[in-house]
């Protein structure tokens, strides 16, 4: 198990969801990205990463690290000495691969600072970036014999609070490589694919290859990586767990495309409230339906339906219709509704 702040991650907890900050650490911008943070966290998000580049990165990373609700992790290339600052700067988290930070004696450093700060470390090992020992070997062999050769490093200066993780842009190797690990060890992964793609395709790239992991109770922590936007990863982590059944919490919504009997537009409705509705701590399945076929009777089930009908939005709770809006009050008389309960 390892602790990260007030987060556990381990083997057979609650899963949970990360990402990583989409842009450079400025001191300027420090205050919005604490507020993004909360408002990240209030979508899912239990831990964000962040590159830590320059000593410049110090002074934002600190104000960051210190308002945050939620922990926060350095990504540290190269320079160990940047994992040093960053420790200093009270995050509770490094990511590094020791195999790039050069000599051995140097992530010793580096492993003692973060047991001294009370930080946790991540091993992170992508197939892209793995020591020419392993030459020869297979992609998801080498980075499980490198991760437990790191590990033993970490042990014998008597480090445990570690996560480990083994990411490739192939699913094959990333799911390999992760099954290997969860055989030879019990240290926690944290699981992604790498590189994975924009928003739809690394949904479905991620959700085979983690959802499959998760299945076989591999995984204590994730990120769905996206060339998109963060909030999207955390989206997409959170609706995986819960699709998984390994959340309970959290709004489920459920939308009918739109084709052309449509009398109310669900797609901009839906991405309107989206982030709001996914925002709310409530277990909760709120139905956004187009028309009279996929109406009151597919979203019977749901605690809360809006249909569009003709010049009228329907509200239903529980399948009773509560009132009829106007298109342009739908949102209000939704969320007046949820909030009433």
């Amino acid at each position: 198990m390892a602790v990260v702040r007030n987060l556990r991650i381990e083997n057979g907890g609650e899963v949970s969801v990360q990402t990583m900050y989409d842009s450079a650490l400025t001191m300027e911008k420090a205050p919005a990205i604490v507020s993004r943070i909360s408002e990240l966290a209030a979508l899912g998000c239990s831990l964000i990463r962040f590159s830590f580049v320059s000593p410049d990165d110090y002074e934002p990373m600190r104000y960051i690290a210190t308002h945050s609700v939620i922990p926060v992790a350095a990504d540290i290339h190269f320079d160990y000495k940047m994992a040093l600052l960053a420790l200093d700067a009270d995050v509770d988290k490094i990511r590094i691969n020791p195999g790039n930070i050069g000599d051995k004696r140097k992530t010793e450093e580096v492993v003692k600072s973060a047991a001294d700060h009370g930080a946790a470390i991540r091993i992170g090992l992508n197939s892209g970036s793995l020591p020419k020992s392993t030459e020869g070997m297979s992609v998801p062999d080498a980075m499980v014999s490198t991760a437990l050769e790191y590990i033993d490093w970490f042990e014998k200066w008597g480090f445990t609070n570690t996560v480990v993780s083994l990411k490739s842009s192939d699913t094959e190797e990333t799911m390999a490589a992760a099954r290997s690990f969860a055989r030879l060890s019990d240290y926690p992964q944290h699981i992604g694919v790498t590189e994975a793609g924009d928003p739809v395709i690394s949904a479905v790239r991620s959700t085979w290859a983690l959802g499959n992991l998760l299945k076989e109770g591999i995984g204590a922590t994730l990120r769905i990586s996206m060339t998109g936007e963060i909030e999207d990863e955390v989206i997409a982590g959170a609706e995986l767990l819960r699709t998984l059944g390994l959340w309970k919490r959290g709004v489920r919504i459920v939308s009918c495309p739109r084709c052309g009997r449509h009398s109310f537009d669900t797609i901009a409705f839906e991405k309107k409230i989206r982030k709001r509705l996914l925002s709310l701590d409530k277990d909760i399945t709120v139905a956004i339906m187009g028309c009279l076929v996929n109406g009151p009777g597919e979203a019977k089930g749901a605690d809360y339906a809006v249909t569009g009908m003709k010049e009228k939005v329907y509200l239903y709770r529980k399948g009773s219709l509560v009132c009829s809006v106007r298109p342009e009050d739908a949102e209000a008389a939704l969320f007046e509704a949820i909030g009433n309960e």
